[in-house]
């Protein structure tokens, strides 16, 4: 490991303060030894710090393995928990020699979700149990159970100093002003709770139980498993299974953090291996679990915490271990003084934190609240490996159940058209109710079949192909709009996919013998044949969109300016449709500067009208890889003295071509720091000169005044971008590395969510 940047050293001195309170606060609530929370919590920073694979990840112990923890101790004892550990370790090191690490991800953000819920519930509940001044108990129902006698005569002196950490915890964010952030800078709202719970206690003498660090000659450290063979078996694979899970959703998590960041100005910082990210929390649990320390993982809020403090390489989360190693020996009187009813406070709050409300709306948006609500209540009753299989098994029934049950609804419009609506996947099953109400339709009637589902097999496509075909062959139309369906085996010449016009397929190739060839058509017009295909195909989805499109206006949050070059596809690179994009195209993807004598009022007014007129909030200049205009300005000698036309006067191609000297003389005065893309060398001196074009538009961009009101006003973000066509493959202009401008590769979304832990 390099040596720590001055931005990673302040941030592992948060992230400590943060960490310092939480981890001995899960210690308390598994039933552990409270010096196992900070050896998991100094090898978590040390170990799967410098092992893993996401650099600022934080690891260390985590609530959500809190419950699996207290129930292997219950069941099993402090000693065999420990050995559980390490062999879970073990387990994860090999799951990572076989790079499964990806497979973790496709469980259901609902099933994830749920269980996190789960433990948070059953956190709290055991938590409340210590507030109110009773000791918890292994099950959520048996503390349930105790609430109305502690509710009855609590512990005034526990729950007070609780209450107190509980307000000084929620309301420490919420410090007003430029103060309040510097305070919550210096201490974070974990350390701040316990701390005043710690200081009221001691200064009024209060009579409370206390964290109590036995000596480290008598630490605990783990003995060889006795028990049934299953039933560690199984301890093992829970340990394993949510350990990893969790860790792998934190870092891709925290990856997502770290892009935004950057977007922002922020430095570079790797994305996730999640392999060796796997492999170093395997390595992690292994020492902790040997040196009789909690279980490992990487942890959602201590990341987050990493990541806006300014990190920028894993030394943040190995220094913030040894800060955990140097307090364990030198702070250990002050340690004793922490009231064990502010850490259970502080653990109960993060438990509650755990069922997330942006969680609860996202599986209520995706109709999965049922999975969610399974998967909670089976961790909470049952324990977390059953809560799982039960969140699995109603995982499976919910598809089974959106795959067989199809709505078809039939109604007549006012205007005399048959609307035929399907909601659901359209499978063979649903073929005898959609022949049935297709059957009922008369036959010279028009009709509009709206297709809500994703998925429509070959029997439903064969079926519905055939009954439009004969339908439409009476001279009624047939429109059929939605989320078309795919369907199974080759599609016929009328149903073609997106691509299929690159490849001259027949549904654009030339116009068929027999039909009328039209005004100024030739038989061979593939255009025109693309035409034809939209009219039949595309344009009845997009109608009603366009349709009011044409009503409201245009409304394009972008100006998109890129090359006229024919290979580039701006509305396939950024998935955009109608109404989208204002889309400016030209040779080379120019912005000529304004205020020379030969700026270009084309460009400047299409500039003017999307900034104030159309109110876009970013402008994109993209370039791309063997742009033929960039090539031509390589050749300065034509391009600066512009090639005679007819008359003796410069061509327009060459007089157009000047705007890009400064592009030539920026390259020119860059030497060895010029544009680059960080994954790979530049493959030849054209494609540095196109990311140097690039980066010269967007100052000639920045130069207008409109633009320029707008980038200070905070209103407008204007970025580079630079199309590979032969690797398919777009990258983004996300800062500077020294006086390098660096390009780096847009990456597919893997869909995960920050978890709260």
């Amino acid at each position: 490991m390099s040596a720590p940047h001055r931005a990673d050293l302040s941030a592992s001195i948060s992230v400590f303060l943060i960490a310092l309170p939480l981890s001995l606060g899960i210690a308390l609530a598994t039933g552990a030894p409270l010096q196992a929370g900070l050896v998991a919590a100094a090898v978590g920073g040390i170990v799967a710090g410098s092992l893993g694979g996401a650099p600022l990840q934080v690891s260390g112990p985590a609530a959500g393995l809190t419950v699996v923890t207290a129930e292997l101790i219950h069941e099993y004892g402090w000693r065999t928990t420990c050995a559980i550990t390490a062999l879970a370790g073990l387990a994860q090191l090999g799951l990572a020699a076989l790079r499964v690490a990806r497979s973790a991800l496709v469980v259901s953000p609902a099933i994830v979700h749920g269980m996190l819920a789960g433990i948070g519930i059953t956190i709290a509940c055991a938590q409340l149990t210590i507030v109110l001044g009773g000791s918890a108990e292994s099950s959520a129902l048996d503390n349930a159970a105790q609430l109305p006698e502690l509710l009855a005569d609590p512990h005034v002196t526990a729950m007070t100093v609780s209450l107190l950490s509980v307000a000084v915890l929620l309301l420490w964010p919420r410090l007003p002003g430029r103060g309040g952030a510097t305070v919550r800078k210096v201490a974070p709202a974990a350390l701040a709770a316990v701390s005043v719970a710690t200081l009221l206690s001691w200064s009024a003498d209060l009579e409370l139980s206390r964290v109590d660090l036995p000596s480290w000659s008598s630490h605990a450290l783990p003995e060889m498993p006795d028990g049934p063979v299953l039933g560690l078996l199984a301890a093992v694979l829970t340990v394993t299974l949510v350990a990893s899970v969790e860790s792998l959703l934190s870092a891709v998590a925290v990856d997502k953090l770290a892009a935004a960041r950057q977007r922002s100005g922020g430095p570079r910082v790797p994305r996730a291996d999640l392999d060796r990210e796997l492999r170093g929390q395997g390595a992690a649990n292994v020492v902790s679990g040997a040196l009789g320390g909690l279980p490992v993982t990487g942890v959602a809020v201590r990341s987050s915490a990493n990541v806006a403090a300014g990190a920028v390489s894993r030394a943040s989360t190995v220094l913030h271990g040894c800060w955990v190693v140097i307090a364990t020996g030198l702070l250990v009187a002050v340690l004793e003084l922490i009231p064990l009813a502010a850490l259970a406070a502080l653990v109960m709050v993060v438990g509650i934190q755990m069922v997330n409300i942006t969680h609860i709306r996202s599986v209520t948006k995706h109709r999965e609240v049922l999975v969610y609500g399974a998967t909670a209540a089976g961790v909470t009753l049952l324990g977390v490996l059953e809560g799982v299989a039960i969140g699995v098994a109603v995982a499976v029934g919910v598809a089974l159940h959106r795959l067989t049950h199809t709505r078809v609804v039939h109604e007549l419009l006012p205007d005399g058209t048959h609307q035929v609506r399907v909601r659901g996947q359209l499978t063979f099953l649903a073929v005898p109710r959609l022949s049935r109400v297709l059957g009922e339709i008369p036959e010279s009637a028009p009709v509009s079949i709206d297709l809500d589902g994703t998925f429509m097999d070959h029997a439903a496509y064969e079926t519905l192909h055939d009954w439009r075909t004969a339908h439409a062959g009476q001279g009624a139309p047939v429109e059929i709009t939605g989320r078309a369906g795919q369907q199974i085996g080759e599609p016929s010449a009328h149903h073609c996919r997106p691509w299929q016009s690159w490849h001259n397929h027949q549904c654009t190739a030339a116009i068929p013998n027999g039909e009328p060839a039209g005004p100024g058509a030739r038989p061979d017009d593939q255009l025109l044949g693309g035409v034809r295909n939209f009219q039949r195909t595309t344009a009845p989805l997009v109608r009603r969109e366009l349709a009011r499109l044409a009503q409201e206006g245009q409304r394009p949050g972008q100006l998109f300016l890129t090359c006229a070059d024919s290979r580039v596809v701006t509305s396939m690179i950024t998935s955009s449709g109608p109404g989208d994009l204002f889309t400016v195209r030209n040779i080379g993807n120019l912005v000529p500067p304004p205020g020379v004598e030969s700026s270009d009022d084309s460009v400047a007014a299409a500039i003017e009208y999307a900034v104030n007129v159309l109110r876009v909030t970013s402008i994109t200049v993209c370039g791309h890889s063997g742009c033929g205009a960039v090539q031509a300005l390589s050749t300065t000698d034509v391009t600066r003295r512009g090639a005679p036309g007819p008359t003796g006067q410069a061509g327009s191609l060459q007089r157009w071509l000047r705007h890009g000297h400064p592009t030539l003389d920026r390259l020119a005065r860059l030497a060895g720091a010029a544009p680059r893309i960080d994954v790979r060398p530049a493959t030849n001196a054209l494609e540095t000169l196109c990311l140097t074009n690039v980066v010269q538009q967007l100052d000639h961009l920045a130069a207008h005044e409109c633009v320029a009101e707008r980038m200070a006003e905070g209103t407008l973000a204007v970025r580079g971008m630079y199309f590979d066509v032969g690797e398919a493959q777009a990258y983004v202009l996300n800062g500077r590395e020294g006086a390098t401008p660096v390009f780096t590769p847009v990456q597919p979304d893997v869909g995960s969510e920050m978890l709260a832990s």
